[in-house]
């Protein structure tokens, strides 16, 4: 069953790390979409992605194979990272704990898959700038972070979120349930909107629920992509998401101004 993954960073108020996730079902068909980066607490960037997975149990078998071939090269031994009780790259791949050499081999079998990834940016300081405007315009306003969740979930559902006869959207809980309900309203939004602005839902069912990256190896792929173009935004460094470019059907750069306008869309044909 094909799987679509989204995934998303640094969306709170505070610009701390966070990760969502999610996953979907549509007639015999899984995707799974879920948020991850946001990895540094001041990166410049929020940036909320879908990873359309062609075979998932497949890369589920491939990454757990991966997984268990590291830990058993005597080279990781004593990396803290590949140690069972740290829960990190031991439990589930994760860009940012995964070392150097790791990240190698996950980027060379994500390579093997049929994967398409799909992603929209917004820039903190236009953000910022956005916010003060509207704080001069009107006095009772006040900025919460939800509205980055409906903005960016709604983006991204409107554009790349094909008809299906049963949807399940599963993304990974973190320990703060504020953000976790954020995200989860965030969709359910998206979901109203489209149905008031079309009049027909896009999934006869709609089911919102959580999971963890090492139930689904979708959210650990979507995780490597986001952190490859969060490279790409915060330090200029590029050669992560060229290594997946092949596999990147649109990213949307919400602030980003050229020939005067707003907004500018880049694909895999339009680098």
């Amino acid at each position: 069953m094909p799987e679509q993954v989204a995934a998303a960073g640094g969306f709170n108020e505070q610009f701390s790390a966070f990760e969502v996730g999610a996953a979907r079902e549509a007639n015999g068909h899984c995707v799974a979409e879920e948020d991850a980066v946001g990895h540094d607490s001041y990166s410049e960037t929020f940036i909320l992605g879908k990873l359309d997975v062609a075979d998932p149990a497949a890369l589920h078998r491939a990454l757990e194979q991966l997984r268990a071939d590291l830990l058993a090269d005597p080279y990781f031994k004593r990396v803290p990272s590949m140690q069972a009780e740290r829960g990190k790259t031991a439990r589930a791949f994760h860009a940012k704990d995964d070392v150097p050499e790791v990240r190698r081999e996950v980027f060379k079998v994500l390579s093997q898959f049929d994967l398409r990834f799909y992603g929209v940016v917004r820039h903190k300081m236009a953000l910022l700038a956005y916010v003060r405007q509207r704080n001069e315009r009107e006095d009772g306003y006040r900025y919460r972070g939800d509205e980055l969740y409906d903005t960016l979930v709604e983006d991204l559902f409107r554009r790349y979120h094909p008809l299906a006869d049963r949807l399940e959207i599963c993304f990974a809980t973190r320990g703060n349930k504020a953000r976790t309900h954020a995200f989860r309203s965030a969709i359910e939004k998206a979901e109203a909107r489209f149905e008031s602005q079309y009049g027909i839902r896009r999934s006869a069912e709609v089911h919102i629920v959580a999971s963890t990256p090492p139930q689904k190896a979708g959210l650990q792929a979507v995780d490597y992509f986001l952190w490859a173009l969060q490279r790409h935004y915060e330090r200029d460094e590029s050669r992560y998401v060229e290594l997946v470019w092949d596999k990147v059907v649109e990213i949307e750069d919400l602030d980003r101004i050229e020939g005067g306008r707003r907004g500018l869309s880049t694909t895999k044909n339009a680098p």
